[in-house]
């Protein structure tokens, strides 16, 4: 079976373009050649002049230029630097990864990536992205940056493109004018809002005297064509010099002769703003105020937010496509088979202002925050229902999140510099499943954090008390191997399925403390201590993900005695679950039990299936820690069962790879490999990263054990790229071992010790808090002699992660091509005696089978059969169990 993704990998994030793009020829031939000798370019200019579209005309160009790609991360609506590094982490498809600065993870997914990457719209966040920029331009070679501001973010080595006017048309060139990029924009607008616009000489001349008026903007040339609606060229070209002539006291460019100052592009803008704003009726001057509280938006949202006064629910359709008419407002997308809309920046910034000057900002802002809150609420609620709900109708609720996100985040910014802590507290409470399941560790733990009034120990050492911070504790659960799993146990998938109900520090000054941390459970009471307790179990369990287990631990117990004086019983059994994690990777199962059949006791007196399948899954992982993997099996099916009925297939999947890696561990493949390759198929349809290469590298090693080589290299091949494609270093070290145990078994020694060598170097600094394995106790799983290959174990060591992925991609490549079933004869040493047990052992190794799966048929231990398996390399002058299966093949009897 050949790795074989479901679409070819995509190599830009483009957005289609709504409209024809007119003009720029000479700009974006000079910019392309730019961009072969700078590696940064920032196109900068006033809002309007056309900056983005240039920007996205170049990216799409230079498509063929960057071998991996193309990606555009837009900063409007970001306010720091965490904000910013999430937005090009999102674009790139890397993952936040738990203990670790989302920068440090951006820097080593791209250092040995070919890409352009267009960050848009950075004037607000100048610092932040210039921060960032150079961090990615010293750390990654092959890197590239396209940047729109108003000015300059002052990168090193920055190259600085001032986006000229569309060309005007020559002042003694009349029989020309057609021909210039402001005219042709006037003209292809003007059909599209008068379709039987003929380019007449008397049309063309009007053209031209209105893209000299307005100097060649290209927003002011698009505003005025939409005139055409209701005017004709010569009536938009009085009106628009007349218009300028009031209120800039300029005179616009004559047609022959000596040109005359005219007034600032902004003034030129400002004033057609004011004229179209003078145009609209009262209905549609007031919602498009109102719309400048959205980054983007569907219709639905509109019609929630913006009606009151003069605006009637009802009449919202109507007035957006009035205003889309007028070129106020532009489409942007089709999500879940909704219209999106927004505003161009510089009409954004004029509506905001009226906005202010109409002294109902606040209720707008109020009503565009409840709305979002509500959003997570849905959310919130839908990812923990017991009940049976489509699965649909659950994943759309956290898309439907995805996709407003931006406006989310506006609304915990504007919450927090109101201090409002307990519409804080619940949005915590709400996004808990976005921002556990989407990876969104830190960003989540220090909103959370902020609105519960601190900050854990050591965050502000890391980099302040807000959403600006890097920091993260130091760890997380990672990617063992030793035991031929990923290193993702039992309890591990418990606890990402615990996550499915809920999913940098804040900048200073943003948000008023709340109540301290520590108060008293009696001094909170109503909805604030609901919210409050809540906010405490997201907080934890965001901890609990970063690697934080002390943090997390107490901030769980202090939620748990909040829940259980405001009688929160799901949060009860939630917050037992949580603790019940802690208490199976501090090592402490006797405290896992109690704390689980609590929680499963609680939730089947109140019918609470979520939390009853999440105890039931923590109880199977308890189990196979123990060795009894016939209850694991039991508890985890029983988990299954309850989450099958609910239709929640994030939680059938996170608990399915507990059951396959439990199944793993006791020998059981074929159990294995149905899990592994259930659960494969629905991280597929949800896009979790992580837990998708945690399948592929379960089926995988589940292929090697079976005796199919190829097609485990298929699967470890495809995790190992999305792991590094997506930044996991715990996960390409999974994939380096496990390819290294197919590359030894199929005879490549020397490239198998150097995989390993290099995946216990990156596991080292991935997961420090996992104990280190000693290079004999790997040999031993490898088959080969420790001493003889001890020198290719640390040439791996010593290996960049990126050459080292790039020599197993090249072992797996190789180790899928058709080889002879058996060495040549030649090949094959003269036999010599081997003990009966030797020769049991050389049996097995002969049908494929590993350490692991010798072990549970002849009840020894891995170590012994591991020690066999090298007896009978030095009894037989081998040095792979390829030449073991090979000399076992050649002295069967012959038929």
């Amino acid at each position: 079976m050949a790795m074989a993704p479901r679409t070819a990998p995509a190599r830009q994030n483009l957005p289609l373009e709504s409209d024809s793009f007119v003009g720029r020829e000479r700009d974006l031939s000079d910019l392309l050649r730019l961009l072969e000798a700078d590696r940064v370019i920032t196109l900068c200019g006033v809002r309007g002049i056309g900056k983005t579209r240039l920007a996205l005309r170049v990216a799409a160009h230079a498509t063929g230029s960057f071998t991996d790609g193309v990606w555009l991360a837009d900063m409007a609506g970001t306010a720091t630097g965490h904000e910013v590094a999430a937005r090009v982490a999102a674009a790139v498809g890397v993952t936040e990864e738990a203990g670790r600065p989302l920068e440090e993870t951006l820097r080593n997914a791209l250092r040995a990536r070919r890409v352009l990457l267009l960050l848009d719209d950075c004037g607000h966040v100048a610092g932040p992205v210039a921060r960032l920029g150079a961090s990615l331009v010293e750390s990654c070679p092959e890197v590239s940056l396209l940047i729109t501001s108003e000015e300059p973010v002052r990168i090193p080595g920055e190259a600085i493109w001032r986006v000229p006017p569309l060309a005007l048309p020559g002042p003694d060139a009349d029989s020309d004018a057609r021909s210039s990029e402001a005219v042709r924009l006037f003209l292809e607008r003007g059909r599209e809002a008068r379709p039987d616009l003929s380019p007449t000489p008397a049309a063309v001349a009007a053209a031209a005297a209105v893209c000299r008026a307005v100097g060649g903007i290209p927003l002011a040339v698009e505003l005025t064509a939409a005139w055409l609606r209701r005017n004709t060229p010569e009536e938009v070209a009085v009106q628009v010099t007349a218009c300028l002539r009031e209120h800039t006291g300029a005179a616009p460019v004559p047609r022959r002769g000596r040109p005359r100052p005219v007034a600032s592009r902004e003034a030129v803008l400002r004033t057609l703003l004011d004229h179209v704003h003078g145009l609209l009726g009262e209905q549609e001057r007031v919602l498009l105020r109102r719309l400048s509280v959205f980054c983007d938006w569907d219709l639905e949202s509109a019609e929630r937010v913006c009606p009151g006064g003069p605006v009637e629910e009802g009449a919202v359709l109507d007035l957006v496509s009035s205003l889309v008419d007028r070129s106020l407002i532009a489409l942007t997308a089709e999500l879940q088979e909704r219209v999106r809309y927004r505003l161009p920046g510089a009409v954004r910034a004029y509506a905001a202002e009226r906005l202010a000057e109409s002294g109902e900002q606040d209720r707008v802002r109020l009503r565009h925050r409840d709305h979002m809150l509500a959003a997570a609420e849905e959310l919130g609620a839908a990812a923990v229902a017991g009940r049976l709900v489509p699965w649909a109708e659950r994943f759309g609720g956290w898309q439907r999140v995805a996709i407003e996100y931006d406006n989310v985040r506006a609304a915990l910014h504007w919450t927090a510099r109101r201090g409002d802590t307990g519409a804080g507290l619940r949005f915590c409470a709400a996004l808990r499943a976005y921002w556990v399941t989407g990876y969104h560790f830190t960003e989540g733990a220090v909103w959370s954090g902020a609105f519960l009034g601190g900050c854990a120990p050591g965050e502000r050492s890391r980099g302040g008390s807000g959403p600006d911070g890097e920091g993260g504790a130091e760890g997380t659960a990672g990617a063992d191997g030793a035991d031929g799993a990923d290193g993702a146990d039992g309890a591990d998938c418990a606890a990402r399925a615990d996550g499915g109900d809920g999913a940098a520090p804040q900048e200073p000054g943003l948000l008023a403390p709340g109540p301290a941390s520590g108060k008293d459970a009696a001094e909170h009471t109503g909805e604030d201590s609901w919210a409050r307790a809540r906010a405490l179990l997201c907080r934890a369990e965001l901890e609990w993900a970063r690697g934080g287990d002390g943090s997390a631990r107490r901030l769980a117990e202090e939620g748990l005695d909040l829940c259980r004086a405001s009688g929160d019983t799901a949060a009860v059994a939630m917050g037992l679950n949580l603790l019940a994690l802690l208490d199976v990777r501090a090592g402490d199962r006797a405290s896992a039990d109690v704390r689980l059949s609590e929680a499963l006791v609680l939730a089947r007196s109140t019918g609470d299936l979520w939390n009853e399948a999440l105890a039931l899954s923590g109880q199977g992982a308890v189990a196979a820690h123990r060795g009894d993997f016939t209850t694991a099996d039991a508890r985890y099916s029983a988990a299954l069962m309850i989450l099958r009925g609910m239709d929640h297939r994030w939680g059938v999947g996170v608990v399915l790879i507990g059951q396959a890696t439990a199944a793993e561990r006791q020998g059981d493949v074929a159990a294995a490999d149905r899990c592994y390759r259930e659960s494969l198929d629905i991280q597929r349809d949800i896009g979790a990263a992580p837990e998708l290469a945690r399948c592929l590298y379960g089926v995988g090693r589940v292929a090697r054990v079976l005796g199919s080589s190829a097609q485990a290299y298929d699967y470890l091949s495809e995790g190992l790229v999305l792991s590094q494609g997506t930044g996991q270093r715990a996960g390409v070290a999974v994939g380096l071992a496990s390819i290294a145990r197919v590359a030894a078994a199929d005879g490549e020694v020397a490239e198998a010790c150097r995989l390993a060598g290099a995946a216990a170097a990156l596991r080292e600094r991935s997961a420090p808090h996992l104990p280190v394995r000693s290079w004999a106790r790997v040999a031993e799983e490898l088959g080969v002699d420790a001493a003889a290959s001890a020198a290719w174990w640390h040439e791996g060591r010593r290996t960049d992660p990126s050459a080292a992925a790039a020599l197993a991609l090249r072992v797996a490549e190789t180790g899928r091509l058709p080889r002879p079933r058996t060495p040549p004869r030649e090949t094959v040493p003269e036999r010599k005696d081997l003990t009966r047990r030797e020769l049991e052992v050389a049996r097995l190794v002969s049908r494929g089978l590993g350490n692991r799966d010798i072990a549970v048929k002849l009840f020894i231990t891995p170590a012994t059969v591991a020690r066999h398996v090298a007896n009978i390399n030095r009894k037989l002058g081998f040095h792979s169990r390829k030449q073991i299966a090979a000399w076992v093949g050649d002295a069967r009897p012959r038929r």
